[in-house]
């Protein structure tokens, strides 16, 4: 629906159907097979969004959305967004057709996840396990290691260069140093806070690119801006470095009367040695402003250096728009294999299934400031499953006439909607946040047994720090001929009478010897007045 090489990239990434043999540019960088999500799904595309700066109109995107939904679409895949809810999206809800959204790319400071409507499935984005390693070898024989996708041989820099400090690498940091033909050291950590790698790293090549230098070491603490790298090709190497790498650099330079350096190209790293997934830096947090009692994002899924068509060639790209098409694979997939489940179920089943640890079994990490355990506001459920998420034993359903319900309160608080909108928490969805919780409130929860008919689920909780927790009842039984459904309930007490922060947990329900987990997160922030301003 928007930009022409941001669409072409995600469409592929959903469903291509042919196998082939790509790398980043025809470099052999990332070399592999590329194939969709999907590789056998339809695609059909509604453009919505126009102009050079890619304005999304409301208008043409209810239309978009009402034409795809007409037409019979089967999932709805959008990566766009802003400062509005797009509610026309419950429309397709309400037909049956699922809708995948973009959480946007504003992280890692809180509250700036987007598209958070309670029947939207809102994605984060994560990192997989392949990684550019590329050796800076300094003067003095010490062996280095950063990120790059420098492989161009035309500006290959196997001879040792001379190395210079840009410091900011600003204009002035810049116009302080001959910098023509050598290697610059970006390198300020005192800017850490207000010169964010997205945005310091794309200054830094352009100025480094405007004083002829030949190559840019530039340090930051997220690698996940590797891709901005491209703006190098064919010019110079330049090479993503963490603090403490760039210090020892520095170290080096000021204790060598002529500093010099050697960048080998990089390398391509699949595999156990990636500590993966991880949460992307600049994937955008929770809790939402707009619901922060619908908790978002739903699912993390792969969006960092994700190699996919770009016009005639592959290219990488990262951003929760590149997460989204992941997830409509996963959404397609799905309705392929139970055409009879409900927006809400394929939504729950995938919530209730993902992974919260890596691949070698430590919780998953959220990378930002600083690197941290990832929580429910980093990756809602977790990092997506798909093959669990087709067999998730039990599913949350909500009836649409719910979501509509809370639709009308948004717009015009008669009658009880004052009320309700002060318990979103009680809508039916596949996790729970609290986020005034002044004493007790107790939560009610519905799940239906899409497993075998004969089951008994048992509950185990996480509570969050700071709250009692109890589940009534703590064990759940189905039988043929009973009724596939059973709600329980939560009660939630907050141990002190405190304007605090949000904790987390979760509640699972596990059938004996199914071999099925049903988890979903749980978020509580306890208060003592019913709004707090969480800025101290």
């Amino acid at each position: 629906m928007g930009e022409k090489k941001h669409d072409d990239h995600r469409s592929m990434v959903t469903a291509s159907h042919h196998d082939v043999l790509a790398s980043v540019l025809g470099s052999g960088l990332a070399a592999g097979v590329a194939r969709g999500g999907a590789p056998r799904a339809r695609l059909a595309v509604y453009k919505a969004c126009w102009g050079a700066t890619v304005w999304c109109g409301g208008a043409a995107l209810l239309a978009a959305i009402d034409d795809a939904t007409n037409d019979g679409v089967d999932v709805l895949s959008l990566s766009l967004g802003g400062f509005q809810e797009f509610a026309g999206t419950l429309h397709a809800v309400a037909r049956g057709v699922p809708v995948v959204f973009a959480g946007m790319n504003r992280g890692p400071a809180p509250q700036t996840v987007r598209n958070t409507a309670p029947w939207l499935i809102t994605v984060a984005a994560s990192m997989i396990d392949r990684s550019f390693p590329t050796k800076v070898v300094l003067g003095n024989n010490e062996e280095l290691v950063g990120q790059s996708r420098y492989v161009d041989a035309m500006t290959n820099t196997s001879e040792f260069i001379n190395l210079v400090p840009g410091f900011r690498c600003d204009n002035a940091s810049l116009a302080s140093v001959n910098a023509t033909g050598k290697v610059v050291l970006c390198y300020a950590p005192e800017d850490v806070n207000i010169n964010p790698p997205r945005q310091g790293f794309l200054n830094a090549i352009s100025n480094v690119k405007e004083v002829g230098a030949r190559g840019l070491i530039f340090a930051g603490y997220s690698s996940n801006v590797l891709d901005r790298a491209d703006n190098c090709n064919g010019i110079m190497p330049c090479v993503l470095v963490d603090f403490e790498i760039a210090n020892r650099i520095a170290f080096y330079m000021i204790n060598t009367r002529t500093p010099v350096v050697r960048i080998s190209p990089a390398t391509t790293v699949v595999g156990d040695w990636v500590l993966s997934p991880r949460i992307a830096s600049f994937s955008s947090r929770g809790p939402s402003v707009e619901y922060p009692a619908i908790l978002k994002p739903d699912i993390a899924a792969p969006g960092v250096s994700i190699l996919a068509a770009v016009r005639d060639s592959y290219d990488f790209m990262s951003g929760t728009s590149m997460a989204c098409p992941h997830v409509s694979a996963v959404v397609a997939l799905l309705k392929s294999v139970h055409p009879d489940w409900s927006p809400a179920m394929i939504k729950s089943a995938i919530v209730t299934t993902a992974s919260t640890t890596d691949r070698f079994g430590m919780p998953i990490v959220a990378e930002g400031l600083p690197r941290k355990p990832a929580d429910p506001f980093d990756m809602g459920g977790g990092h997506i499953d798909p093959d669990r998420a087709a067999d998730p034993g039990l599913v949350y359903d909500v009836d649409p006439a719910e979501y509509t319900r809370f639709f009308r309160c948004t717009l015009d608080a008669k009658d009880d909607c004052s009320s309700y909108m002060g318990r979103l928490y009680q809508l039916n969805l596949p996790s729970i946040a609290v986020p005034n919780l002044a004493g007790s409130v107790t939560v009610s929860r519905t799940v239906t047994n899409v497993g075998p008919a004969e089951a008994t689920y048992r509950v185990a909780v996480e509570a969050p720090a700071g709250v009692d927790v109890s589940v009534d009842p703590a064990v759940m039984t189905f039988a043929v001929d009973g009724s596939r459904n059973a709600t329980f309930v939560v009660t939630f007490t907050a141990r002190q009478m405190v304007e605090g922060v949000y904790t987390f947990g979760s509640l699972a329900w596990s059938d004996d010897g199914g071999g099925h987990s049903v988890r979903i997160p749980i978020a509580v922030r306890s208060v003592i007045q019913d709004y707090v301003a969480d800025v101290s």
